[in-house]
């Protein structure tokens, strides 16, 4: 599936044309033509790619080593899991020189409250925002994709319809403040928690991500759908 639709995602100061932001709905192809992961690749150089995969959401040791077999099956020249898992690690001049480095930054799935707990407020996320003002791309599945935004639905109930206390709210990465993510959105019936979220943050858009689904949010402010199912 593909199709179009305007979004805007951060804009830096200087009018530098950002990367793109690609949050995906979780449970992404891995196998075959995996076409989400594959369009990322290309995104980020395809043979000449350099992309770093950030693990800290998944509690699983193979996480981050899966995501290396997965990128450098799909073509990308060096792959390197950084494995984010206290605050501390968050001060390591190698890692911070590797994302400065990358062409493309990929999150994986997990606990989204891992990530904003390990990474937020640190030279990490701060050497993220900067990798994407200057042009590298930056990706996350399922919880990967909810700690994008600055609003990051941390947690909430099942549901069609919005509700007070269905959704709690706290920090996310800060690449945009325009969108608030949800993924998993139509497998676990989210509708409900992400209108929620939107009552608490009414200016913002909601973007709902069914799983093997991404957004490709680009510098031109165009949003295209890649994967199998929808955005909503």
């Amino acid at each position: 599936m593909s199709d179009t639709h305007a979004a805007t995602a951060a804009r830096t100061r200087d009018g530098t044309r950002h990367g793109f932001i690609v949050p995906i709905g979780g449970a992404e192809e891995k196998i075959g033509d995996s076409r989400i992961l594959s369009r990322f690749v290309e995104l980020c150089g395809g043979s000449a790619a350099d992309i770093v995969v950030i693990p800290t959401a998944s509690e699983l040791d193979d996480t981050g080593s899966r995501y290396e077999e997965i990128f450098s099956r799909l073509g990308a020249r060096e792959v390197r899991a950084l494995p984010f898992k206290v605050r501390d690690d968050c001060e390591r001049p190698d890692w911070l020189e590797a994302l400065e480095a990358a062409d493309g930054i990929f999150m994986t799935g997990g606990n989204q409250l891992r990530l904003s707990t390990i990474l937020g407020g640190t030279k990490v996320a701060l050497a993220i925002r900067e990798a994407s003002a200057r042009g590298a791309h930056v990706g996350g599945t399922s919880a990967g994709a909810g700690f994008m935004s600055e609003h990051m639905i941390a947690c909430g109930g099942e549901g069609l319809l919005p509700r007070a206390g269905l959704v709690t709210m706290a920090p996310g990465l800060g690449l945009t403040n325009r969108v608030v993510v949800d993924h998993h959105f139509a497998e676990r019936a989210r509708l409900g928690r992400l209108m929620t979220a939107l009552g608490m943050n009414p200016f913002a858009v909601g973007l709902g991500l069914d799983e093997d689904t991404a957004a490709f949010i680009g510098p031109d402010d165009v949003l295209e759908v890649v994967g199998s199912g929808s955005v909503t």
